[in-house]
């Protein structure tokens, strides 16, 4: 418990909830994307420059996919946007 893959597998399973309801996406996306650059970093740089060589396109294609939901939001159909609604604020 509390080791690195503890660690990962924590955020990996509440921040995946947390993107698909759409619930505080934004700094959730920005935790799980400095995940995946940790991740990549770690256990596929050290092998080759190249992610086709090293097998590190999935972490690096899920690192940039937070990368956008950090800057673009949950959506309309967010948990997010429900509580931005009911608050008056507009919804980006």
């Amino acid at each position: 418990m509390l080791s690195l893959l503890w660690f990962a597998g924590v955020l990996e399973c509440f921040g995946g909830v947390l993107i698909i309801l759409g619930l505080f996406t934004r700094p959730v996306a920005f935790l799980l994307c400095g995940e995946m650059a940790v991740a990549y970093f770690q256990v596929n740089f050290p092998l080759s420059f190249w992610p086709t060589t090293n097998w590190g396109i999935p972490t690096l294609l899920f690192c940039f996919l937070f990368l956008y939901f950090m800057f673009a939001g949950a959506g309309p159909w967010s948990i997010d946007a429900m509580i931005a609604r009911r608050a008056g604020r507009r919804i980006d």
